[in-house]
């Protein structure tokens, strides 16, 4: 064999292992998926199907008919949208007050690191025992501090009617709360890019700034903001996209109830309490879709400066 031939041979033997792993773990499945979205199939019928057999576009008729997806799917979009928000401007506010030297700063930087870290199951009982209407300590605080009438059941509360200036409104306050969770949880992840980013901003643009009489609003806006401008853009992105198929932390917050149904525990309920394999495939291929619709819009909208960051 020529020396070509041989390195060629060597390639692919290192290559293989990857690719099998590959082609079992994530094509497979997909492609599984895919067949059964168009299958009436009950979990009973998985042993017995075969690739052949009787193909329709019921399960995708009915995902576009059902008021319920729309919803679901609206519901989705609010909270991606209000957790990556959230959790991008905490953890800038969060970056900004700590990148200076201080007394205990490397403790405190340890510590906003804990909600990221801590195990979902624990800290998000410790939500549901703090917001608790019987013996929370939020319904407490409420009561003594701002002078609660009743307390406020913030996981099992669908619309909460709010007064502002006479006027009264509904307010979405079990999504709210899964929403102020999310940011809570995964500010650390930008409060990390966040900070080094600052780290690496060089200290004689600021210092300039500075002689010339700008103001610390006028230094944040026209020398920090677009030497951040990248690293954002790229939190943008990831966010959206973790949270948009987020699953466990509404799951184990409301089950889903009282206005959190986001499509994830829409398609967990399709297969475990109604046992539909192929709906639930059919509408995992929808999500997915919209999802791939919405990146491609973001990275349309960020594609600048997630290039400039990489």
């Amino acid at each position: 064999m020529t020396r070509a031939a041989r390195e060629n041979r060597a390639g692919l033997l290192f290559v293989t292992p990857t690719v099998l792993v590959v082609l079992v773990v994530v094509v497979l499945p997909i492609l599984w998926t895919v067949l059964l979205s168009f299958r009436r199939a009950r979990l009973v019928d998985i042993p017995h199907m075969g690739l052949f057999g009787d193909w329709s576009l019921a399960n995708f008729a009915g995902v576009f008919s059902s008021s319920d997806f729309w919803t679901s799917l609206w519901t989705t979009l609010l909270y991606t949208v209000g957790g990556t928000a959230g959790s991008l401007v905490l953890g800038l506010v969060a970056a900004l007050a700590l990148r200076r030297p201080f007394r205990g700063r490397g403790l405190l930087r340890g510590a906003m690191l804990l909600p990221y870290v801590a195990p979902v199951v624990a800290v998000t009982f410790v939500w549901q025992i703090a917001l608790s209407p019987q013996f929370g300590i939020v319904n407490e605080w409420g009561a003594t501090l701002l002078g609660w009438d009743d307390p406020i059941a913030f996981l099992s509360t669908r619309d909460w009617e709010v007064s502002v200036w006479g006027l009264h409104f509904d307010v979405p306050l079990a999504l709210l709360t899964v929403i102020a969770f999310e940011t809570w949880r995964y500010f650390p992840f930008a409060f990390l890019f966040l900070l080094a980013r600052l780290q690496a901003v060089p200290t004689v643009l600021e210092e300039a700034a500075l002689v010339d009489g700008a103001t610390p609003t006028q230094r944040f806006r026209h020398v920090l903001l677009p030497q951040l401008m990248p690293v954002i853009a790229l939190l943008c992105v990831l966010r959206f996209l973790m949270t948009f198929t987020k699953f466990d932390d509404v799951y184990l917050l409301t089950g889903g109830g009282s206005g959190t149904d986001v499509v994830a525990v829409r398609v967990y309920d399709f297969l475990t309490a109604r046992f539909d394999v192929g709906g639930a495939a059919a509408q995992a291929l929808v999500l997915a879709a919209v999802l791939t619709a919405l990146l491609g819009v973001c990275s349309g909208l960020f594609a600048g400066k997630v290039r400039e960051e990489s």
